[in-house]
């Protein structure tokens, strides 16, 4: 074999080793850090994601009296394998509410268009380039306390990824109407997992998100 072809089997290998090492980089960062079991560190140069959810403990349906709301588990997921930030949506209308009541109150907040007040301040997105959004479904669609914060948060641009808890509505409403809110943002990956589910439901949120972040 002459030198030009040497030279030229050297730069073939080359191009290959690099190209696969974008593409897996491409693959592996999309919503934060590599799929991985454990939190890594999220250089700056790596696309950085949050969890923007309303998870609601107390009495659920199907799972009865819960310390710790369905969707806050699956949230616990999402930033435990992607190592996203998280932004809790929290207000205490609904606390100590029997299941019965709440979803008396919430039908009438969905019909009203009524926008409870949330603690504290929205989230300065500015620095995230993908969004997860997760709630119960209520009614059809997300609780109402929920549309409070999108009218106060700006995801123009950005890859928004909409997921639901629930016992039978599936996603609902919930994506159609994130897309309504955020007609400039990409909104993909949509995901729905059974609230009765969710405590050894840790596989299924791993596999939806090898789907969703590449």
């Amino acid at each position: 074999m002459n030198i030009k072809n040497i030279l030229v089997a050297v730069l073939a290998v080359v191009l290959s080793t690099g190209c696969n090492g974008q593409n897996k980089n491409n693959a592996e960062t999309r919503c934060g850090t590599s799929l991985q079991n454990e939190q890594t560190s999220n250089p700056g140069n790596m696309s950085k994601s949050i969890v923007i959810f309303f998870s609601h403990a107390g009495d659920n349906y199907s799972v009865g009296n819960i310390e710790v709301g369905n969707t806050k588990i699956v949230a616990d997921y999402i930033s435990e394998i992607t190592g996203a930030d998280q932004f809790e949506i929290v207000t205490h209308k609904y606390d100590g509410m029997a299941y019965t009541p709440l979803i008396e109150l919430a039908k009438e907040e969905a019909r009203k268009g009524e926008l409870p007040p949330y603690e504290g301040t929205a989230p300065d997105l500015s620095g995230y380039d993908t969004v997860f959004i997760g709630g119960p479904v209520w009614w059809g669609t997300y609780p109402q306390v929920m549309f409070t914060l999108f009218k106060d948060i700006n995801l123009d641009g950005k890859t928004v990824i909409p997921f639901t808890t629930h016992e039978g509505s599936g996603l609902a409403s919930c994506a159609s109407d994130v897309r309504k809110a955020f007609p400039k943002a990409k909104v993909t990956g949509e995901f729905s997992i059974y609230g009765h589910e969710v405590r050894s439901g840790k596989a299924k949120v791993e596999r939806w998100l090898k789907t969703s972040c590449q």
